[in-house]
């Protein structure tokens, strides 16, 4: 009998709705001596009969119950035997690299109890080996998988959570984990040691230090939101001193040599740093957003998806992204800052920034839903 079962018993027991308890032997109901002792306590208390049908005794007498507690002290012993063994086939069987049966890994499929590489699967597996070492970042890895198809054995595209799975798993490289020792496997492994030590490289590496490497590499925020009062984009641009990187948002209003551009138009700006302008940028933005109207018309934005929400969620989410910004890694900013901003003007006297109320509707969503990654959850 399993524990669930022995509690319904205990339970209908001490309800009353019990008379008498029958069993075959007597280590059916438990061959736990504490579990069987608490059931014995719980039958004289209420004054139910117990009856064994292949064994004789009485628990009236103290002989009795000795001859109970005796019995029942060898059935746990059988027991706790019983799970050495199965706990040491086990073993001997995983340092012999068997698979032992369980959740198929993706990748593999089972034939004659043997993990047989799945061509199709094999190949996204490697994929996220693949994309892991370039990015060095999950979430970053989960959404490149996700935009080309990759899914799981059930269809359901990949998650963070799928991709750090497969990047600890040592069956890729035919190997068998058990109680913290590797042997070799019985089957073929599908990722190569030279990738599976590059993707665990990256790993090695602390989430921040990952983030702040991926920060370099993500295209600049304000790219295509930011317009000069001509109404020309301003694009991003870089340059080297020192080894020091400085980036630049630069106007396309007078490309440099065109003829006729009018470069004393004092109401333009033609270059401005991109720490400045995004700083600038991000500082209003989070002041627009918790101003009474815009929470208001994002509120009425989101019960369009969602009825049930109340204006006080919508203004707490809000309230939390500020605090949560620095945390963020650098592809999920770009990812809000597109999501909010619709356009930014700048001009000698500041910059006019437009949101998109929709898109704070839907952020909205996202932070309640918990899909905002930050670099420690998301790492």
């Amino acid at each position: 009998m399993d524990r669930p079962a022995l509690r319904r018993l205990l339970s209908d027991i001490e309800a009353g709705r019990v008379d008498i308890v029958v069993t075959y032997k007597l280590d059916r109901p438990s061959r736990s001596l504490t579990d069987f002792v608490r059931l014995m306590e719980v039958l004289d208390r209420h004054h139910v009969i117990f009856v064994s049908i292949t064994q004789s005794f009485n628990t009236t007498t103290s002989m009795g119950r000795l001859t109970l507690n005796i019995l029942l002290s060898f059935a746990q012993f059988e027991r706790e035997v019983i799970g050495e063994r199965i706990r040491d086939k086990v073993a001997a069987s995983r340092a012999r690299g068997m698979w032992m049966g369980g959740h198929v890994p993706l990748g593999y499929e089972v034939r004659d109890r043997k993990l047989i590489p799945h061509a199709g699967e094999a190949e996204t597996v490697r994929r996220v080996f693949e994309v892991f070492a370039e990015t060095g970042s999950g979430l970053d890895t989960a959404r490149q998988l996700q935009a080309e198809g990759r899914t799981s054995k059930t269809g359901r595209p990949l998650d963070r959570g799928d991709v750090y799975k497969i990047l600890g798993n040592r069956t890729y490289v035919g190997e068998v984990e058990h109680k913290g020792r590797v042997y070799p496997g019985e089957h073929e492994g599908i990722v190569g040691r030279a990738l599976w030590g590059a993707a665990h490289d990256t790993l090695k590496e602390s989430p921040r230090t990952r983030g702040n490497g991926t920060r370099n590499q993500t295209p600049a925020l304000l790219k295509g939101l930011l317009f000069g009062a001509d109404g020309r984009a301003l694009s991003p641009t870089h340059t080297r001193k020192a080894g020091r990187l400085y980036r630049y948002y630069v106007s396309q209003s007078a490309p440099k040599g065109t003829a006729g551009a009018d470069s004393t138009d004092d109401t333009l700006v033609r270059r401005v740093s991109a720490a400045q302008i995004e700083a600038v940028v991000l500082n209003q933005v989070k002041e627009l957003i918790l101003q009474p109207e815009v929470v208001v018309g994002t509120w009425q934005a989101a019960r369009a998806t969602d009825p049930d929400v109340i204006e006080a969620e919508v203004r707490g989410a809000l309230t939390n992204l500020a605090p949560l910004w620095g945390e963020l890694f650098p592809a999920e900013q770009a990812r809000i800052v597109r999501l909010l901003v619709e356009r930014v003007t700048v001009s000698p006297g500041g910059a006019d920034i437009r949101l998109r109320v929709e898109g704070l509707a839907g952020l909205v969503r996202d932070l309640e839903a918990g899909r905002v990654e930050v670099l420690e959850a998301a790492e």
